[in-house]
């Protein structure tokens, strides 16, 4: 099993198809999502993905990410019925890994059928099969998030271990942020826990 990649980019196409060549010379071809491909640098930089090899009757592909939630998502879509490699490669081209976690924790059905390929009922049962398993992916903290990002990130996890649902967790948060006047992750937590 590839489960790590690192070497020099040789190519990158639109569809999201990347060449890595190793240190042995060894030239890869992975499949990435769109949102991986757009933070991926320019051919002739090195680049290190983490890998997901997917081995099939007839085929073998390997997929890549930036990041290990990236990675974990995208095998967790994978094991839901109807839900292939191609469709999970499709929703997280269309979402970000955190922005689609929060989507299947809040069970936004709505915004899943959005995704070309993603019908009503496959949306439905991605958020049935999912919702409670990607609440940690929902709540870390994206790459490039300020400080009141990762400060809420952490009142939303903390009051999810306090037996919090996600969404209402997340939706007390943003209505302390809002009013303001929250210094640090546990002013936000005491602010959030007496709303409650």
């Amino acid at each position: 099993m590839i489960s790590r990649l690192r070497g020099q980019l040789l190519t990158r196409s639109p569809e999201g198809l990347v060449e890595v060549e190793t240190a042995g010379g060894v030239v890869y071809e992975v499949e990435v999502p769109l949102s991986v491909l757009q933070r991926m640098p320019a051919p002739g930089a090195a680049v290190e993905l983490r890998t997901l090899q997917v081995v099939r009757e007839e085929s073998i592909g390997l997929y890549g990410f930036l990041d290990d939630s990236e990675r974990d998502l995208f095998r967790m879509l994978t094991t839901v019925k109807g839900v292939g490699t191609k469709l999970a490669l499709q929703a997280l081209s269309s979402y970000s890994a955190h922005r689609l976690a929060r989507t299947l924790a809040e069970k936004d059905v709505q915004a899943l059928a959005q995704v070309s390929g993603i019908g009503r009922k496959t949306a439905e049962r991605m958020v049935l099969e999912l919702w409670d398993k990607v609440s940690d992916l929902a709540v870390s903290t994206p790459a490039g998030a300020g400080p009141d990002t990762a400060r809420a990130q952490e009142a939303v996890a903390a009051l999810v271990a306090l037996g919090y649902s996600f969404t209402d967790a997340d939706e007390t948060v943003r209505r302390v942020l809002e009013d303001g006047g929250a210094e640090s992750s546990e002013e936000l937590i005491r602010m959030a826990l007496q709303r409650r």
